[in-house]
């Protein structure tokens, strides 16, 4: 169970085009539907392409984010997922982990795991 367990806070690997790889901390949101991915990381990574668009209802109201296909490995697991581009300059983390990832890899959120 202990691969199952993840923190609000992960190392987490994110995998783009032609073996570029990025080790980054991603916040871990069990409140996001949808997971989130900084538009400069996924630039340089070279993800897409473009697959669907999505409203994403905020604080700061709704957008029409695009989505694209990731690989990320987390807890060990490598999981491939859809995920929102977004602008995160000004936020903490660059990646978002919401439910999508967290059901695929069927991982717990463990609040007091560091």
């Amino acid at each position: 169970m202990k691969g199952n367990v993840v923190g609000l806070t992960e190392d987490v690997i994110v995998y783009g085009e032609k073996g570029k790889s990025r080790k980054i901390i991603a916040r871990v949101d069990s409140g996001a539907t949808k997971s989130s991915i900084d538009v400069r990381l996924a630039a340089e990574l070279r993800l897409g392409p473009i697959i669907n668009t999505m409203t994403v209802r905020s604080t700061h109201g709704n957008t029409l984010r695009p989505v694209v296909k990731t690989k990320i490995k987390i807890a060990g697991k490598n999981i491939e997922s859809e995920v929102s581009l977004a602008d995160r300059t000004y936020m903490k983390y660059r990646l978002l982990v919401g439910q999508n990832i967290l059901k695929k890899g069927r991982l717990i959120i463990d609040p007091n795991k560091k």
